[in-house]
């Protein structure tokens, strides 16, 4: 990966003086879309539908359905609550799903499957290991009864970019579908209908379009919204009530969150000034490589090779001095104005750095600086892991 690249004008600081939310969302926020939130908005208003109407057509857009096959469902809450949306209303009842799993969200798609009594099989690759197409295919052919494959497109705990348009390739080969968790992913990283195939993706409001958290979104096919009818588990996650809803009175059915929806759409402004995926995936890769760069300087080692490494979060291992204690660098680094991410790793300590958000190669060379000077506090004067990480990492490579 390039050292560094031409920087653009530095982006504006957080205007409050908080720290940069170096997570994988929430995270940083630009003024103007906070700005956004201070206007009061009638959920049945026209005003507020004609809002709802342009996210749905924006959001639609950065899928790219130019044929008119997708539409775009809004749902209340959090991510999670839009992952299990998708399940119970796009898996019949007597469908069985192979869920590919290498990290915290794959299990809890597999946790969210027994809630709903959907059958479901699993790859799990442990923590950090992509699944493969190759493996997919094989699971496919064991198994016939297996009639949807769900995945994870950026599995934050280690930072890995699943590879989706294999995944894709040997999903529809064998006549099976397709639906994916794109949380940390859409709007950064290509996942239009054209990169790669799926009945449906989901993420949310306060990732890579930079909103704040509130709701999430269900890009899918009309014909799996309408197969979709009386399937759902649940009154408020049932993805076809929604969209019939939303089509008939452009209205959410149950009370939307109108200042979260005002800032989306600033946010859906800025992402498209930014040059939409490819402008926004583009800073959040500068962001990673200098990020990278400068860690591996002060002796940091990722836990992925460079192939692997998404834009999205990086994981680095934890340094094997014993003066290292990351709750320490951790108030350390939020004194300095960064909040870090904990490492969720179970063979080795680890600590996570988010690259998405407000935040360009100025702020993340600051980032480098405060990881410098914290571990000059603690009294560490190297950052390499211990022998066991290197080989737990030898081993994902082999």
């Amino acid at each position: 990966m390039p050292a560094d690249a031409k920087m653009n004008n530095a982006l504006e600081a957080p205007r409050l003086g908080e720290p940069y939310l170096l997570t994988p969302g929430p995270l940083t926020t630009a003024f103007s879309v906070k700005e956004a939130m201070l206007r009061d908005w009638g959920s049945w208003d026209g005003d507020f539908r004609a809002m709802t109407a342009e996210l749905r057509r924006e959001l639609l857009a950065i899928a790219e359905d130019e044929t008119g096959e997708f539409d775009c469902v809004p749902m209340q809450g959090s991510g999670s609550f839009s992952v299990e949306a998708m399940l119970g209303s796009f898996v019949p009842r007597d469908g069985k799903v192979l869920v590919l799993m290498n990290g915290a969200y794959g299990q809890r798609i597999a946790q969210t499957l027994k809630y709903l009594g959907r059958a479901y099989v699993a790859i799990d690759k442990g923590d950090y290991m992509p699944p493969r197409g190759s493996e997919v295919a094989a699971a496919l052919d064991a198994d016939p009864a297996i009639t949807h494959v769900v995945v994870v497109h950026c599995e934050t705990s280690s930072g890995i970019l699943n590879p989706l348009k294999e995944i894709s390739e040997a999903v529809y080969s064998r006549g099976r579908k397709l639906l994916v968790d794109s949380m940390s992913a859409f709007g950064a990283v290509p996942a239009g209908v054209l990169d790669f195939r799926y009945e449906a993706i989901v993420s949310s409001a306060n990732k890579c379009i930079e909103g704040v958290p509130g709701f999430g979104f269900v890009l899918a096919r009309k014909s799996e919204l309408e197969a979709a009818k009386d399937r759902s588990h649940s009154l408020s996650l049932d993805v076809h009530a929604q969209w019939a809803y939303l089509n008939k009175t452009g209205q959410w059915r149950f009370t939307p969150p109108t200042h979260v929806v005002a800032a989306f759409l600033e946010a859906l402004r800025l992402h498209r000034k930014e040059g939409g995926v490819a402008g926004r995936g583009s800073r959040y890769a500068q962001n990673r490589d200098i990020m990278v760069s400068g860690m591996r300087q002060l002796g940091f080692e990722t836990l992925l090779g460079n192939q692997w490494l998404s834009p999205i979060i990086v994981t680095f291992f934890s340094p094997a001095h014993p003066n290292f204690k990351f709750e320490r660098f951790y108030e350390l680094m939020k004194a300095r104005g960064f909040i870090i991410y904990p490492g969720k790793l179970t063979v080795v300590d680890s600590f996570r750095i988010g690259c998405i958000g407000q935040m360009d190669g100025h702020v993340m060379r600051k980032v480098v600086a405060g990881a410098a000077e914290s571990l000059a506090e603690m009294g560490v004067n190297s950052a390499a892991p211990p022998a066991l990480a290197l080989a737990e990492r030898a081993r994902l490579a082999a």
